[in-house]
């Protein structure tokens, strides 16, 4: 199984989901998600996947997310108008990321990394 880890290396919840992978011995390719920001199609990719709406894909604690004001404007935005905005700054996008073949799974929760890993 071929995983991408897509993280921001000081996020904490990154930092702890890194560990886990780390611990169960997992192979995974890492990628800095402000550094290699996802593109339109891959993010399209990974919410069709994932089966998430595209919010869930928004990083809404964010420094970004709060000066954009997306709170009230994501609504009113179309589906394409939500990928094109997520792929300008992988600072938008909520993380870590982990994308097997057959799932994406969005922020760090144990137990659902657990089952796919």
């Amino acid at each position: 199984m071929d995983l991408l880890f897509l993280e921001y290396p000081k996020c904490t919840t990154c930092k702890k989901a890194k560990a886990f992978l780390d611990a169960k011995g997992v192979n995974y390719t890492d990628r800095h998600i402000k550094e290699e920001n996802p593109g339109f199609d891959e993010l399209n990719k990974w919410c069709n996947k994932s089966g998430l709406d595209i919010k869930r894909f928004f990083n809404t604690s964010g420094i970004l997310y709060r000066e954009k004001g997306l709170k009230d404007k994501l609504d009113s935005m179309s589906y394409d108008e939500k990928l094109k905005l997520l792929s300008t700054d992988g600072m938008l996008v909520k993380r870590p990321i982990l994308v097997g073949d057959d799932f994406v799974l969005v922020g760090f929760n144990e137990s659902q990394w657990e089952e796919k890993v």
